[in-house]
Parts: structure tokens; sequence; C-alpha cells
């Protein structure tokens, strides 16, 4: 396993070189003020007028004028070719907390790169923003404050068993798999509880409930 090159104790916002919303950056880094760049997203990073405190991947998108702008002391560079940028910058990153952006939108094949890392690494509290939802691997147990009608679309990764609450329609007693039942499109009908048996299952939520999904997410919550 990767030893950790950025540590924080706060949350750490993670910019991809992916599609990014206007306000997707900020965002992030109003909650998660620690930044961090997987290759070519140091690109967005600087574009925006910030500067990433690491940059981490195997460099080959991130542009010359990027690395020149960038002290030598902040770029991490990682050769290996058997895991994408998402993948090393993640594993390279100890918080409590990683908000992911620009690892959504123009690409599908980069998108179900990201939902692979996301459910390999299903130990780690990772949110992926997109325009208008954020998607995250659903710990054990986890109670979400929803409002009634607002869409909780489960997708399962692997075989997932477990139980909920405030659902529209319950996921007790289904069997979910990629290849068979899945969850999406249910709805809440007030604060929601999930609780799975086992890892595989992301969960996407509409983009308003980011910062309830953080306090969810919290240690001990």
């Amino acid at each position: 396993m990767t030893s950790a090159i950025v540590q924080s104790e706060t949350p750490v916002t993670l910019i991809g070189g992916g599609a990014l919303g206007p306000s997707d950056l900020e965002t992030a880094l109003a909650l998660a003020p620690v930044l961090v760049a997987a290759d070519g997203g140091a690109d967005a990073a600087l574009a925006a007028g910030r500067m990433p405190q690491a940059v981490i991947g195997d460099f080959d998108s991130l542009s010359a004028r990027a690395r020149a702008g960038i002290p030598a002391d902040r770029l991490f560079p990682i050769r290996e070719q058997e895991s994408t940028d998402f993948d090393k910058a993640l594993r390279s990153v100890a918080a409590p907390l990683v908000l992911a952006v620009g690892f959504l939108g123009d690409r599908v094949d980069h998108q179900l790169a990201a939902f692979n890392v996301l459910t390999r690494h299903a130990h780690r509290a990772c949110i992926l923003i997109g325009v208008h939802e954020v998607i995250f691997h659903a710990p054990r147990r986890l109670v979400l404050d929803m409002a009634a009608g607002q869409v909780v679309s489960l997708f399962p990764m692997g075989r997932v068993t477990g139980r909920s609450e405030g659902l529209e329609w319950p996921i007790d007693g289904l069997v979910l798999t990629p290849d068979g039942q899945i969850g999406t499109s249910n709805r809440a009908l007030g604060p929601v509880t999930l609780e799975t048996d086992g890892p595989g299952l992301l969960a996407i939520l509409p983009r308003d409930r980011l910062e309830a999904l953080i306090v969810a997410l919290r240690p001990g919550s």
C-alpha cells in the first residue's frame, strides 16, 4: 500500500482533469480547504487561480506549463500504469474526508473508472461532486437528512444486501447486483437510514444534500 503523501486533519479537495462545473471547485474548497490535484487536475486548479499543495499522478496529462509553475517539492509522480490518477491520489491522501471534483462529466469511461475507485477504497470517506448530484460509497450505516420526494439512487457495484428506513421502496430482503436488481430512482419519504451487510453500494443524492451528507459521514454520526 502506498504511504500517504498528504496528511491532513481537515477535509481535502481533490481536483481531476475532467469536466468541472463553474462552482465545483469553490464549493468544495469552502468545505475542504486543502487542495490536492490528480495529474492534469493541476492545470484546472491553476486556471482557477489556485495552487495545489500537492500534485499526484503519472503526469501523462500534466502540461509542461503547469509543471513549470508548481514548486518541484509539490510534484509527486507515481509512474505505474495499473491504476488511474484518481486512485493514485486518493490512496496517497490521509484525511477525514475527500471531496473530489473534475472526475465526472465528459467521458463515461472516466466516470466508470471513478466508481471503481470508490468501490475499491470503500473504507475512505470520499464524495464525487457532479453538476446535479453527489456520489459516494455507502458506509455500513448511514443516516441521511433528506426531504420527502428527493431522489436517493442506489447502485450496486457487487452483490449487496441491506436494510432501509425512509425510502419509498425499501431495500430490505433484496439482493442488489450490477447485472440484476438495482436501486436507482428511489425516493425519500423524509430522513433516510441505510444499512448494508458489506461493501459495494454506491449512493447518488441531489447536490444540495452535500453539506448534510458531510455531516452524516463524520465518525460517530
